[in-house]
């Protein structure tokens, strides 16, 4: 198609599943935050073990916020380990009021919205599963063999060394790439390791947990995977940013986009 031809390229319920997906995985994020101040540290065993610990928020006894990371200790005072209480002053906590949901400390109704929110993405996934299946055009997003060879010429292109990025469809080698791994990978394993930190799960199916490391281990895989889909997020905006932002932004809003050089058609 010529140049500035606009096309359907994102239906209804992939617009919907998409900022549901995207407000929920927030909600999500800063629920975890307000759980994780309970117990504000992160073990590598089966059970909690000071001697094995990759993580851990606190403070001192003159409310000074410390950070250590691999037994390296920052201070963080203002930010983590002390800082906004969530009703309008400072207290000893892991993660500040502004960023958890809710933003005073409950271990309670954070794992309410957790529990919540867990749902929706649950809910949205298989959603936009179910459409992309119906409408054929789910294997657009999946990373084949044949896209192997465009994976470096495509990052060549992204980082200004090539004029022209490889032939590619609706979606390029790299962003292939990256929804195949959050998709058939992080999401599924961000949902087995939270299961695996229920303890009725854990009675029922421990062999999963198991597999994890025990239930404190899960938490630290929990915690990571957590932070790698936060970089997909931002990698994902930042590359929205730079490629369209206004055109990208509208066919997420209407379902239009309009062909840029490069632009594979889609289905």
């Amino acid at each position: 198609m010529a140049l500035g031809t606009k096309v359907y390229r994102n239906s209804i319920p992939t617009r919907l599943t998409h900022w549901l997906f995207f407000i929920a995985f927030l909600a999500l994020v800063s629920s975890g935050l307000e759980i994780f101040n309970a117990a504000p540290y992160l073990d590598a065993s089966d059970k909690s073990n000071p001697a094995k610990r990759v993580l851990s928020i606190d403070s001192t006894d003159s409310h000074v916020g410390q950070t250590t990371i691999f037994g390296h200790t920052f201070t963080t005072t203002g930010f983590l380990g002390f800082g906004d209480d969530g009703m309008g002053g400072r207290t000893d906590r892991a993660f500040p009021g502004w960023l958890t949901i809710p933003a005073y400390q409950s271990l309670a109704d954070g794992r309410r919205w957790h529990l919540f929110f867990a749902w929706v993405m649950v809910i949205c996934g298989a959603v936009y599963f179910i459409a992309g299946f119906t409408r054929g055009n789910l294997k657009e997003l999946v990373l084949r063999r044949e896209d192997l060879p465009k994976i470096l010429p495509m990052q060549l292109y992204y980082f200004r060394l090539r004029k022209e990025p490889p032939p590619h469809g609706t979606y390029n080698p790299l962003q292939k790439v990256a929804y195949t791994l959050v998709l058939f990978v992080f999401a599924p394993l961000l949902v087995l390791t939270g299961l695996a930190l229920s303890p009725g799960f854990d009675s029922m199916f421990h062999p999963i947990t198991a597999v994890f490391g025990g239930r404190q281990f899960a938490r630290l895989w929990h915690f990571v995977i957590m932070l790698m889909l936060i970089g997909f997020f931002v990698t994902h905006i930042s590359l929205v940013a730079t490629q369209g932002v206004i055109n990208q932004m509208k066919s997420m809003i209407t379902g239009w986009f309009k062909l840029g050089k490069h632009d594979g058609v889609g289905i």
